[in-house]
């Protein structure tokens, strides 16, 4: 077969979780977007989405025998099985979701899944955009030796016109489309310039 002997281009893995659990979140909506761009029009990267909504509240009585409980380690599986992260929070009260840093908490349980990976954060929101979140997730990304790219940023302010979402929470804006396609391409960028110092 032609071009059998090529070796394949190896494809970055992104896990991409969201902060809120709403079904129509404009946050899940970046998400989606972001997994459209890849498939579309990024060669070399895959987005999944991670649910986080079934995960049980941190309790360490529910690790018995070294064990997590079944969602929690499957939820662990899939972030450690990824090269990347793409985080979609919205801002609660100044800060990041309580669904998140939940989860966040779970996979940083010893082994720390996170430890030593590329990510990214998007948001959407009122005022300054889902911003305070991205700021208090990135102190947290200190302690679980998460390597954030620090440009572009997108902070969409989901409520000033004109409309960026349509009422399923699908990103309509083809500005913050494209603005959306830069942070994934930054992500690729360090994801594999990391990956190279190995």
């Amino acid at each position: 077969m032609e071009g059998a002997g090529l070796a394949m281009k190896p494809v970055i893995k992104v896990a991409a979780l969201c902060g809120s659990l709403r079904r129509a979140s404009f946050n899940r909506g970046l998400i989606r977007s972001a997994i459209q761009l890849c498939d579309e029009s990024i060669e070399g990267m895959k987005i999944e989405y991670v649910d986080i909504a079934p995960l049980p509240f941190l309790n360490t009585d529910l690790e018995v025998d070294g064990k997590f409980p079944v969602p929690v380690e499957a939820f662990r599986q899939r972030i450690r099985g990824a090269d990347a992260f793409l985080f979609a929070s919205p801002e609660y009260n100044y800060s990041f979701t309580g669904p998140l840093k939940n989860a966040i908490d779970w996979a940083s349980r010893a082994p720390n899944a996170w430890a030593d990976k590329p990510a990214a954060i998007v948001s959407a929101g009122g005022n300054f955009g889902g911003g305070r979140s991205q700021y208090h997730l990135r102190q947290v990304g200190v302690f679980l030796d998460l390597h954030f790219i620090n440009k572009p940023e997108l902070f969409v302010h989901a409520f000033q016109p004109p409309s960026k979402f349509d009422s399923d929470g699908n990103l309509i804006d083809p500005e913050i489309r494209e603005r959306l396609k830069q942070v994934l391409l930054s992500l690729q960028a360090f994801t594999l310039r990391l990956q190279n110092k190995c």
